[in-house]
């Protein structure tokens, strides 16, 4: 079955409701295996039909009582597409708890809900952060919130980074991104761009927590579309982030703001790209 998520149309045009769109990534089978992250289905991230060129990206696999979490997040989606309102019997079976694994907590967001749970939870965490701080992200046009945190946090000593694509595939939001590299770069965070293919994974480590789902860094995750995420609260897979982050900074170069000489279009389009970042 298939169900188009809040199409535009003559018969239904609502100026109000037009920007939001669903951006989540889900799969769930059975109601037993669930999967979420930033791979779309698409040939983009297919290296059976594009190779070397194929997009990084990372994805989660969880098993146990937090696919019922993915399972509601979806059939409210569905609900809102189609009127239908499936059983919950039919979607929700049965986990045992006798071999719990580690804590995962599901977080959802979107307009419907002015609690923002990604962003005060990448908020909070940040904000909170005592040894380092990973960001990986294809889009960073960070909300004033999320820009304060990065920049407060290093200035108290902590590591951050952020890794980026040298050119993700909208030339815009690169241009409105990198017109927040210098502020960070001067208070001590530290940015990569990725070189070696179109970077388009959405992680985040701080400390010993880590971070996997839908959302990029920027407003339009954080206010406007549907998302999701899987926050993983636990040391051993927060390790596991954070050595993929280490190994995809062997193919980006690091961002040095005393080597850029940008000409005067170029800082042009960016800062008239940042005017924009509300709605990247």
């Amino acid at each position: 079955q298939l169900a188009r998520f809040n199409p535009i149309s003559l018969a239904r045009l609502r100026p109000d409701l037009m920007n939001f769109r669903t951006h989540r990534k889900i799969v769930v089978c059975d109601g037993r295996v669930g999967f979420t992250g930033g791979v779309n289905v698409c040939d983009a991230h297919s290296a059976a039909a594009r190779g070397d060129r194929a997009w990084r990206d990372s994805h989660l696999q969880l098993e146990g009582t937090p696919v019922g979490d993915l399972q509601l997040a979806f059939l409210e989606d569905w609900h809102f597409a189609t009127g239908d309102a499936p059983s919950a019997a039919d979607y929700f079976p049965h986990h045992s708890r006798a071999d719990a694994g580690p804590w995962v907590q599901v977080l959802a967001s979107g307009p419907d809900d002015e609690s923002y749970a990604i962003e005060k939870f990448c908020f909070a965490a940040i904000a909170g952060a005592r040894q380092r701080v990973l960001v990986t992200t294809p889009y960073f046009v960070p909300t004033e919130p999320l820009l304060l945190a990065l920049g407060t946090t290093a200035l108290r000593g902590v590591d951050v980074q952020i890794l980026v694509p040298q050119r993700s595939d909208s030339r815009l939001v690169t241009a409105a991104a990198r017109s927040y590299f210098d502020e960070l770069v001067r208070v001590g965070v530290r940015i990569h761009e990725y070189q070696s293919t179109m970077l388009h994974a959405k992680t985040l480590v701080v400390d010993d927590i880590g971070l996997i789902g839908t959302a990029n860094m920027d407003h339009r995750s954080f206010r406007l579309n549907f998302e999701v995420a899987a926050a993983l609260l636990d040391r051993s897979l927060a390790a596991s982030l954070a050595e993929m982050f280490q190994a995809d900074l062997q193919q980006a170069a690091e961002y040095r703001s005393q080597h850029r000489r940008a000409g005067a279009w170029q800082r042009f389009s960016e800062a008239a790209a940042r005017l924009l970042s509300p709605l990247l």
